[in-house]
């Protein structure tokens, strides 16, 4: 964070707003029970000294209760601080995980498959690091305002010059902590971005670690091709990898571990900075009350005064300083946390530029009685890594109908149904549902009609049943039995001894591919919507079931549905009512300067649909609707 105290902290973390009134009442309390102890000591060791006829214990017993109760206060004081500063720094670190997560599953598909790995880091252990600001940081930062005045001002009313000397050397110790946190926050940022970089890698080699040990390349090369390289006369092949998984992380890995030491070798360096500064500022203090007591310029109960409380002057700042690094970690990631939290506006509101010129009313203002299902696309473009993808599209898509979108891979066939859904804003032209722009309807009404099937459907850790409800209950059980004769799950349900409560991990582990795939579409033609919106739906089905499903489909298109198909396959195609060519721009002196339906041209990589979570509650890619 970029302040010591971020508003934005308190506004996102609730339970924060008490804990920091509480701890501003405690950090006075024990700046009081400093200024008292002080007091209190000075006079007994003043007395005892000058005064002979005083060195009993019973001649200072209210002095010495007032000091007892002082200390054992401000022992309680800071105690109960800091159990507060844990109890309320779990609270804070929920909070804001919660925060996070809910306003990243609202990202544009886009954006939160960009911002994965930083919201993996960032929920999973980065904001951890806030525990150690709220337990120390903020108190010393607390302590440091209250302490040093107070107690300064005390010491100026009894000596002047012992002031002085403090007041012209406690600014150094903010100055070099300055300059040092300044360099430590750099070197907090680069650990964090190098945390982010392995975790990247990391989650990529274990999402790919089934794909490279079938292949034998879990280890970057086969023994068969490590024998081979060791046993060719070409030094070019005898090399060994110098690309593989395993270094690479372990590159990755280095890094990080000299960032750590980096930041902690500084850390280490600027608390003993800190520590020689104070020691010789109150040193200074101390040869200068010396002299003045030899020479008789001053009173022992001044000097003594004086003497105890300069270090509680400095101490409060030199504990800023130290514990500034211990929370720099939490503060790095609570800034990607807010970035997060707090998109700019282009990104937090975007709105589809309309192609007509004309003024669109506000998101979520309109909500039609009824909805028929007509969409029509008027020359949309949505920006891509180069060019537009799609680029110009335009088509009509009727309710009673079947569309298929076909184009070669990075066309935007995908990106389209995105954009069709809501969750994707053209950058240029319309999408008109029933003749009302998708920008001025009420998005969750609108989700409440569709079903939407991406490439890659995601199931919920529960039963089977669970994973089919998610797009509500199906009223009508004959349709459920339907849409499994259809899609060849009810065979999938008889080989399980459980049927619909048999339990399914992350992603639908327990089941293969393909059953998978025929339980999204079962989801999906069990559900009574009037727009289906279908990508790639046949995958992972042998010619039989893809028969079956496209049959299904036609019928849900004769019943009246608006039914549009992302496909490639013949079966598909041939089955359409209308084929919409999709096509995709590169700029210019690129490999091709347009992509034509035959594909003449380099795709696109285009981040997974099943990253995307419409809605927060259900968790589910695959609709976006409650």
């Amino acid at each position: 964070m970029a302040r010591p105290v971020d508003p934005r902290l308190w506004r996102y973390a609730r339970s924060a707003r008490t804990y920091l009134a509480l701890s501003v009442g405690l950090s006075l309390t024990t700046t009081i029970c400093i200024v008292i102890a002080a007091l209190a000591l000075a006079r007994v060791l003043a007395g005892v000294i000058t005064d002979p006829g005083r060195r009993d214990i019973g001649s200072w017993t209210a002095e010495l209760v007032i000091f007892a109760a002082a200390v054992l206060c401000r022992v309680v004081a800071t105690w109960w601080q800091s159990r507060l500063a844990h109890r309320a720094g779990a609270q804070v670190v929920a909070e804001l995980e919660t925060a996070v997560l809910t306003a990243g599953a609202h990202l544009p598909p886009r954006e939160l498959e960009r911002r994965r790995t930083e919201l993996a880091v960032v929920i999973g252990n980065g904001l951890s690091g806030l525990r150690a600001y709220l337990a120390g940081y903020l108190p010393a930062l607390l302590l440091s305002l209250l302490v040093p005045p107070i107690v300064l001002t005390v010491i100026v009313l009894h000596d002047w010059i012992s002031g002085a000397i403090i007041l012209v050397t406690l600014p150094l110790i903010p100055i070099f902590m300055i300059l040092i946190g300044l360099l430590t926050q750099g070197r907090a940022r680069d650990t964090l971005v190098a945390t982010t970089r392995l975790s990247d890698q990391l989650l990529d080699l274990f999402a790919g670690m089934p794909t490279l040990r079938a292949l034998g390349r879990e280890t970057g090369r086969t023994a068969v091709a490590s024998e081979a390289a060791t046993a060719s006369p070409d030094p070019i092949a005898a090399q060994p990898d110098r690309a593989t998984m395993q270094h690479r992380v372990r590159e990755l890995g280095d890094a990080l571990h000299k960032r750590t030491m980096s930041a902690l070798r500084m850390a280490f360096l600027s608390s003993m900075v800190l520590e020689s500064l104070a020691t010789l500022c109150v040193a200074l203090v101390a040869v200068s009350i010396g002299l003045r007591l030899v020479f008789g310029d001053m009173g022992l109960y001044a000097g003594l005064l004086a003497l105890i409380l300069a270090p509680e002057v400095y101490l409060p700042i030199r504990a800023v300083g130290e514990r500034f690094h211990a929370a720099q970690d939490g503060m790095a990631a609570a800034e990607k946390a807010f970035a997060i939290l707090e998109p700019d506006d282009r990104e937090a509101s975007p709105a589809p530029s309309s192609g007509s010129g004309d003024a669109s009313p506000a998101a979520g203002t309109v909500t039609p009685r009824e909805l028929h299902g007509r969409i029509e696309i008027r020359e949309v473009s949505i920006a891509a890594r180069q060019g537009s993808a799609p680029d110009a599209l335009s088509a009509i898509l009727l309710p009673g109908e079947v569309t298929v979108l076909t184009g070669p891979n990075g066309s935007g066939k995908s990106t389209a149904l995105q954009a069709i859904l809501g969750l994707i804003a053209p950058d240029t032209g319309d999408i008109l549902i029933d003749g009302t722009p998708i920008a001025a309807l009420d998005l969750d009404h609108w989700w409440s009609h569709l079903a939407w099937l991406p490439q890659r459907p995601v199931l919920v850790p529960g039963t089977l049943r669970a994973n089919l409800e998610l797009l509500g209950p199906s009223a009508d059980p004959a349709r459920l039995e339907a849409a499994c004769r259809a899609t060849g799950f009810d065979t999938v349900l008889a080989d399980l001894p459980d049927g619909w409560n048999t339990l399914v991990g992350t992603g639908g582990t327990g089941l293969s591919l393909g059953q998978r795939q025929r339980l999204a579409l079962t989801r999906t033609l069990a559900a009574d919507r009037q727009v289906l919106l279908l990508d790639e739906p046949t995958a992972h089905l042998d010619p039989e079931s893809e028969q079956r499903v496209l049959a299904a489909l036609t019928a849900r298109a004769e019943a009246g549905a608006t039914v549009v198909i992302v496909g490639h396959r013949p079966a598909i195609v041939a089955l359409a009512d209308h084929v919409v060519p999709v096509h995709a721009t590169v700029p210019v002196g690129s490999e091709a300067s347009v992509v034509d339906s035959a594909g003449r041209a380099p795709s696109f990589e285009f981040p997974s649909e099943a990253a995307l979570i419409v809605d927060a509650d259900l968790a589910d890619s695959e609709v976006g609707v409650r």
